[in-house]
């Protein structure tokens, strides 16, 4: 434990009860990447077929990082349990082959989602489309889940609180709007219902666990999830502005 954590251990102040630290938790999803200009307009099927591939070519670079950032909060847990049911993460995501069972994981999904927007494979796991901005918004978490607790860095990824939403949200909207993507590239997406909602059974009930020992815990939390929802906004603010950029110069993608 940090002296950052045995200091905020020091607190005289009533610990929320868990139904009030969770109601708290729960209303950080007003500031979830959903309500982002660039998202609404892809809800409402505003974007052009340039603009929605450039989303899929940044967003692999936040893909390929969930497996490091998992990999992180394993490498500093001394819980066994806890890195039990952790690691189905970084599986979900690097897929596998275990006894006869083969996956090959949400970062082929995300591949796959790729070349149903019409990108190939190259073109996505290059990174060559990935801007500067992005880049900093994705390493600056990464880099929190390496460099914090191991505890905040299973908080920060409880912005999975509010996935399961948007991932059915492009699923139900996506085959009207953007009828010319391939319907198979959203496999990603249905994947994601089960297995955010499995995973954030288990964020969550560690949160509200370990976070609820005092009331500074509890908001050092709810700071926690709130960078992440600032990385997940910021992303989307780089991947929106490279758009416009490249629409000002009038690039092709």
């Amino acid at each position: 434990m940090t002296d950052l954590h045995l200091a905020l251990l020091k607190d005289d102040r009533p610990v929320l009860s868990p139904e009030e630290f969770e109601a708290r938790l729960r209303e950080k999803g007003t500031s979830y990447h959903i309500y982002h200009p660039f998202h609404v307009r892809m809800a409402e099927g505003q974007l052009t077929e340039k603009q929605l591939r450039g989303w899929v070519a940044n967003r692999f670079y936040y893909q390929i990082a969930i497996p490091v950032k998992d990999a992180a909060i394993m490498s500093h847990c001394p819980d066994r349990e806890i890195r039990r049911e952790w690691i189905q993460r970084i599986l979900d995501h690097d897929g596998y082959e275990i006894g006869g069972i083969k996956d090959p994981g949400g970062i082929e999904a995300w591949i796959h989602l790729g070349e149903a927007v019409g990108l190939s494979r190259d073109d996505v796991t290059s990174l060559r489309y990935v801007v500067p901005a992005a880049r900093f918004a994705v390493d600056a978490y990464i880099n929190f889940a390496r460099q914090q607790p191991w505890q905040e860095a299973i908080a920060s990824s409880l912005t999975e609180l509010f996935a399961p939403h948007i991932h059915q949200q492009r699923i139900d909207t996506w085959p009207e709007k953007y009828p010319w993507v391939k319907l198979e590239g959203l496999q990603y997406f249905k994947n994601r219902l089960t297995q955010a909602r499995r995973d954030v059974q288990h964020g969550l009930r560690f949160t509200l666990d370990y976070f609820s020992q005092s009331r500074a815990l509890q908001e050092r939390a709810l700071e926690i999830l709130q960078f992440k929802l600032d990385v997940l906004w910021g992303l989307a603010d780089a991947i929106m502005l490279s758009q416009c950029e490249m629409e000002m110069k009038g690039e092709k993608q």
